[in-house]
């Protein structure tokens, strides 16, 4: 089968180290629903403005990477995750994707595909859990990493071989950039998200307890466990309301603990375990043709698309 880059070619000689993007695939469907207009249509007349975002999403992508190593993950869990098993609560202040939106979920999947991108979903894991696994799985194996992704979440699996690209605003940074958007360092995003919780994923975390007290807790102390172990010395820091702090502290201990389960990405889910089961595939432009006919896509899109694919196939 051909592949974007041979498996021949990656095992002669010493082989210049390769990056692996991993995109956080469904945050640009939703920016794309968000952002197109709708006017977008399949030939059923139901409506595929997502759709069409994405696919301009994915040809600029391809033209500025030129990836020969990528993932698309994508999110699928938003009520059987497990950690909905560990609380039950998790993500329930969220509404369904509405049918609409569901329906174009799958397009991408298959737009993704018909690209080449080794497309990931699970039942039990979100695409942040997909993402860390794949990580946790190729360590040492030679590669450099870039999620594709502005979720601060991801900042906890960041280090001197993984970067995080906000694709849409253009910025790029690795562990060392994490202080400067959330006060911590990479290492402590965990802890900071179980005091601070998440309002987004309704992760509960401390009651009373925002970014600037987390961060500060946590300069001082390191660690959440380490902050719980020593939370009499709390009242004397020189925090504004360090005694009601330790208040705090004290009756959500356990609550923080849970938070920090919940904030934490999962390393195990179930990925390629090797570097060339992530490698990109040739593009499948029949299904591509296929998908265009079926989503209407205009036929500028259409020969950029065969354009960009072919060029690449023939590199």
């Amino acid at each position: 089968m051909n592949i974007v880059a041979s498996q021949a070619d990656l095992a002669t000689g010493p082989a210049p180290v390769s990056t692996l993007y991993l995109i956080d695939a469904s945050m640009y469907v939703f920016r794309a629903w968000h952002s197109m207009p709708n006017v977008f249509f399949d030939v059923d007349g139901q409506p595929v403005n997502a759709v069409h975002g994405f696919a301009r999403f994915l040809l600029d992508f391809v033209e500025r990477t030129r990836a020969t190593h990528a993932v698309a993950a994508f999110d699928i869990a938003l009520t059987s995750s497990f950690r909905n098993a560990i609380y039950q609560a998790y993500k329930a202040n969220r509404e369904p994707a509405p049918p609409e939106l569901k329906r174009q979920f799958e397009y991408c999947r298959e737009l993704a595909a018909a690209f080449g991108f080794r497309v990931l979903a699970d039942a039990a894991y979100e695409a942040d859990d997909l993402i860390g696994s794949v990580l946790a799985a190729l360590r040492g194996r030679g590669l450099r990493a870039v999620i594709v992704s502005a979720d601060k979440d991801f900042g906890q699996l960041l280090d001197h071989d993984v970067e995080q690209w906000d694709y849409a605003r253009g910025q790029r940074w690795g562990a060392a950039g994490v202080p400067a958007r959330l006060g911590v360092e990479a290492r402590q995003v965990i802890d900071y998200l179980a005091l601070t919780g998440d309002a987004i994923d309704n992760i509960p975390g401390v009651p009373g307890i925002g970014a600037k007290s987390a961060a500060a807790l946590l300069a001082h102390f390191g660690s959440l466990e380490v902050l719980l172990a020593r939370v009499d010395e709390v009242p004397f820091l020189r925090l504004r309301g360090a005694k009601a702090l330790a208040e705090k502290l004290r009756a959500h201990a356990e609550q923080a603990r849970l938070s920090q389960r919940l904030a934490s990405i999962a390393l195990d889910a179930p990925v390629p375990g090797e570097p060339d089961g992530l490698l990109r595939r040739a593009a499948d432009l029949a299904a591509l043709d296929l998908l265009c006919e079926r989503l209407r896509i205009g036929p500028l899109t259409r020969t950029r698309a065969h354009q960009l694919l072919q060029t690449e196939a023939a590199a």
